[in-house]
């Protein structure tokens, strides 16, 4: 684990306590509004702002910390979405029945703003191994001009337009396979669950492999899209679980490396400003799969073109991953060049300066 300096990066603190802040004032001033369009605006504008300006200095200083242990330090932290999805649906309804949709809210954003402790409490790194690559301006610059993170945006942008339609659309195609609401509703629970297992396998393998995270993370992104692909055959409601399963375990092991791929490519001098880039471009697939598969249902009148084309975005991005750097490098003394640099950290030396140099 590598311990931080005091020499913190600038305006990190302020954008994590505004962003903590929006969510909490946005959440309060929802108890006060009665139109149902000024509702809708300001839940999704700044709950979204707030969520995005929370989440990626979060993510990216995590990546900051951790090395060789950077894909299970991700997986790990990326268990709390498993597990608050899974509780806080019976929760939120726990609150509505007994303080109404105003008081529950009220509650829910006394909650969000404990994200301002947290916050606080996070010192993101200034690391010795990491060159210089100037101000944001300049780091925006480089990135746009940086081939294989350009292709990784791409690649995750594709799987994100995919990634998430069985949330969405899974329980009304059971429902048109005459499934009762309870036991289609049910089996989201179990990808829930199977999701939560495999963020964490996923990131115990991703240090455990030799080699680039990279193929683990195709190989998890194929086994997703042919998962998807497959719900329209299924009939069987043992296939059916057997799919759920599967899709949950195989989209929560890519979600950490998703983002343990990007300290590799671009270092972690430039993680804050490459991870916010790059889910402000990911977030298009996310907006445009939803209404994509709702048209495509219309059109056709069930559910199999939507899987079949949400599997088919995620394997045309497995296919990018292919060309990224060092893909097909075998050797284990190059593929991970930042555990050199992480054993000289850690190493109790009076100069860590030389332990580098030696290295």
């Amino acid at each position: 684990m590598k311990y931080p300096s005091q020499d913190c990066i600038p305006g990190l603190w302020d954008s994590k306590a505004s962003a903590t802040f929006c969510c909490w004032a946005m959440r309060g001033l929802l108890c006060a509004l009665s139109s149902l369009r000024v509702l809708n605006t300001t839940s999704s504008f700044l709950t979204g702002s707030g969520w995005a300006l929370t989440f990626a200095p979060t993510l990216a200083c995590l990546s900051c910390y951790f090395s060789r242990r950077r894909s299970l330090a991700t997986g790990l932290a990326l268990t709390g979405v498993g597990l608050s999805s899974f509780t806080f649906a019976p929760f939120f309804q726990w609150l509505l029945s007994h303080y109404a949709w105003r008081g529950s809210l009220l509650l829910v954003s006394a909650l969000s703003l404990h994200l301002v402790a947290c916050g606080a409490l996070l010192r993101p790194p200034s690391l010795a191994e990491d060159p210089a690559v100037g101000g944001p301006r300049a780091q925006l610059t480089s990135l746009l001009h940086h081939g294989p993170f350009l292709r990784y945006t791409v690649a995750l942008t594709l799987i994100n337009t995919g990634y998430f339609i069985p949330y969405l659309h899974l329980v009304s195609h059971l429902q048109d396979l005459d499934w009762d609401p309870l036991p289609a509703a049910f089996l989201l629970s179990v990808a829930a669950i199977s999701d939560l297992v495999g963020r964490v396998v996923s990131g115990w393998l991703g240090d455990a492999v030799p080699g680039p995270v990279t193929r683990l993370l195709m190989l998890w992104t194929t086994l997703t899209g042919v998962s998807l692909a497959l719900f329209p055959v299924a009939q069987a409601p043992t296939a059916l679980v057997a799919l759920a399963v599967a899709y949950g375990f195989t989209s929560g092991a890519l979600a950490p490396l998703a983002f343990s791929v990007l300290p590799e490519l671009i270092g972690t001098r430039r993680i804050y400003c490459g991870l916010g880039l790059l889910q402000m471009i990911e977030s298009i697939g996310g907006l445009l799969g939803p209404p994509l598969s709702g048209y495509l249902r219309d059109v056709t009148g069930n559910y199999t073109a939507s899987f079949v084309v949400a599997g088919a975005f995620l394997l045309s991005g497995s296919g990018i991953l292919l060309t990224l750097p060092h893909f097909f490098c075998f050797s284990t003394t190059t593929s991970r060049p930042q555990d050199l640099v992480t054993e000289a950290l850690d190493t109790k030396v009076p100069l860590p300066k030389e332990g580098l140099e030696e290295d």
